[in-house]
């Protein structure tokens, strides 16, 4: 029998107007420069930014400020992630490397130490595949391995997974897979699936990156000696603390987009998510409601606020208010898959695909491409949605400052139809 939902009903409208505010779409951009604090609010806001290697636009962890805050200095971003003046820390949100305010380092410990167990049975255990199945026959294969991967990072870090090897011994290219399991590309060599699970033990952490590639060192060399010391709370309580920061983020979502074991934006067990969910009903964190068209209990958090939202945006694919493709589907009536993984001859809108966000809705998809040899963003698709009117402009008007953003000079609309030929005007 269906569970009963409870609650006050929220219409579809104004769930949407909550998610957008609750993820900073509601404020406005400022005027003036950008500065670090506000940088660091944006992620405080929303909880994690996803850092992915895709680079055909930009690294998609600049995107999602840059589309709350406009145009401000990369180079910022990177020095409060990755040097000494660093604010947030690299991890995993889930299964996701990412980038997470300090704030959170204390309410992880507990899935770090469950890693360091080793107890792979343990469904709450965050770390890549490529770790578990790795770990396992490293255990077996090479006992020892790990210290030896560790001691060198005590004594050379910051260094990368290749310098990381104690003994330089790495497969060659047209060496068998030790574990055809993960694939060919997530079949690391000896020393990555080492210092890896040593980062997601906590043992070690990411203390910058060199042409992208993460560099690792001791835990105590990277972070500030204050996150380290700070009193860490219960695994209740982090729980508790994660599932709350979700709802504030998210604004109003159903139990598995708070925390689903997949698709959640902090992931948990079932049964230990509907625990979760109950204690911050009963403490007023959370409020039951039904939301129209929504078959699921949702929750709206104690902190959102409807109002009215009047943003422009383009989103990145990885961007925290699209992170779960079926609740974007649900609150925005769009429907959006990233393609850079679909054959060519199958894609539809593009490779590099970036939701337009005006208003409260989403109105049109845009592919995007930096050809930075010609100093030209480039356009090669855009493809409005059914009913969706007077685009142009304001899209024009956001790809001119993307293209400032990024240091690209000239805008090259190449897109067929209406609104490409109307773009090609504007630019």
């Amino acid at each position: 029998m269906a569970r009963r939902l409870v609650g006050d009903v929220v219409s579809g409208e104004a769930a949407r107007r909550v998610a957008l505010g609750a993820q900073g779409f509601g404020d406005g951009r400022p005027g003036g420069r950008v500065d670090v604090r506000r940088l660091g609010k944006v992620v405080e806001r929303v909880g994690v930014l996803q850092v992915d290697s895709v680079n055909v636009l930009c690294r998609s962890h600049y995107l999602p400020v840059f589309a709350r805050l406009g145009a401000y200095e990369r180079a910022a971003l990177d020095r409060i992630s990755w040097t000494g003046d660093r604010r947030l820390f690299e991890y995993f949100w889930g299964h996701k490397a990412s980038l997470l305010p300090l704030s959170a380092y204390p309410l992880l410990r507990w899935r770090m130490r469950a890693v360091e167990r080793q107890d792979w049975s343990d469904p709450e255990v965050s770390a890549p595949w490529s770790v578990v199945t790795g770990m396992q026959r490293l255990s077996k294969e090479r006992p020892g391995y790990v210290e030896q991967v560790l001691a060198m990072v005590t004594e050379h870090g910051p260094i990368t997974a290749g310098e990381a090897s104690p003994d330089g011994v790495r497969r060659k290219a047209g060496d068998p897979d030790p574990d055809p399991t993960t694939g060919r590309m997530w079949n690391w060599q000896d020393a990555k699936i080492a210092v890896e699970y040593l980062f997601a033990a906590g043992r070690v952490a990411i203390a910058g990156r060199r042409n992208f590639e993460r560099l690792y060192d001791l835990t105590e060399r990277v972070l500030p000696a204050a996150v380290l010391r700070a009193p860490e709370p219960t695994v209740d309580e982090a729980r508790r603390e994660l599932v709350n920061h979700s709802a504030k983020a998210l604004g109003v979502a159903t139990a598995t987009e708070l925390c689903g074991a997949t698709g959640g934006y902090f992931p948990l067990p079932t049964a230990t998510a509907r625990r979760v969910i109950n204690e911050l009903v009963e403490a007023g964190d959370l409020i039951p409601v039904q939301v129209e068209g929504v078959t699921q209990q949702s929750y709206l958090s104690r902190t959102a606020i409807d109002r009215p939202v009047d943003a422009r945006a383009l989103l990145s694919p990885f961007d925290t208010l699209i992170w779960n493709r079926d609740r974007t589907h649900r609150l925005f009536d769009f429907f959006y898959r990233i393609s850079i993984y679909t054959p060519a001859a199958q894609r539809i809108h593009g490779y590099y695909v970036l939701p337009f966000l005006l208003g409260d809705r989403l109105v049109a998809r845009v592919d995007l491409k930096s050809d930075r040899k010609n100093s030209t963003l480039l356009v090669p698709t855009v493809t409005p949605e059914p009913g969706a009117t007077d685009i142009a402009e304001p899209l024009a008007a956001e790809l001119t400052l993307m293209a400032r953003w990024l240091n690209l000079d000239r805008i090259q609309v190449t897109a067929d139809g209406g609104l490409g030929r109307a773009l090609s005007q504007l630019v």
